[in-house]
C-alpha cells in the first residue's frame, strides 16, 4: 500500500509538523495596532493643541501673543513627532537579509550574520544573536502588542533565518 502524500511527503509523524510554510519575501513585521494607536493619538494631540492655540484670545483683558498661540501648535507637532518615532520599529526580511529598524537606528544584516532569533518569557521584544557575539533588539516584535502574534512572528523570523542562514550553523 502506498502511504505517500500527493505532494510527496510522508503521511507519518513528519506530516504533522505544525510549522507553517515560510512567508514569501520580502516580508515586514511591525506592531501595526501600536502604530495605529500612536499615530492617532499624535494627530489628536496636534489637532487639540492647535485648536487651543487658535482659541486663545489675542484681544481683551488677557491677551496672548502670536508666539504663545504658535507654541501650542508646535507642542502638538512635537508630541506627534515623538509618537511617530515610537511607531518606527519594523523588521524587513528580503532575499539578501534583514533590515531592523528600531527607534533611532537602522541595521542591515546579511542572513549569515544572524545566528538565532530569541523571544523569551518576560522579554519586552525579540532579539537577534549575531555571529560576532552581540545581540540586536528587534523592537518590532513586541509581546505587549499581542503575545500570540509576537510568538508567531518570532517563529516565522526564526524559520527564515534557519532557511537562509549560513549552511554550517549547528
Amino acid at each position: 500500500m502506498n502511504t505517500s502524500h500527493p505532494t510527496g511527503a510522508d503521511a507519518g509523524p513528519a506530516a504533522e509538523d505544525p510549522r507553517p510554510a515560510l512567508p514569501a519575501l520580502p516580508v515586514t513585521y511591525r506592531p501595526t495596532a501600536t502604530v495605529a494607536v500612536l499615530m492617532s493619538l499624535g494627530a489628536l494631540a496636534f489637532v487639540t493643541l492647535t485648536a487651543i492655540g487658535f482659541a486663545l484670545p489675542s484681544e481683551g483683558p488677557v491677551r496672548h501673543s502670536i508666539g504663545e498661540q504658535a507654541a501650542f501648535c508646535l507642542a502638538g507637532l512635537l508630541i506627534w513627532a515623538v509618537l511617530a518615532l515610537l511607531s518606527r520599529p519594523r523588521v524587513t526580511a528580503t532575499d539578501q537579509g534583514l533590515t531592523v529598524v528600531n527607534l533611532t537606528s537602522v541595521r542591515r544584516l546579511e542572513w549569515a550574520q544572524v545566528v538565532r532569533v530569541n523571544l523569551r518569557d518576560g522579554d519586552s521584544w525579540a532579539s537577534l544573536d549575531l555571529h560576532d557575539g552581540t545581540a540586536l533588539p528587534v523592537m518590532a516584535i513586541q509581546p505587549a502588542a499581542g503575545r500570540e502574534a509576537a510568538v508567531r512572528r518570532a517563529r516565522a523570523l526564526r524559520d527564515l533565518v534557519e532557511a537562509h542562514g549560513a549552511p554550517d550553523r549547528g
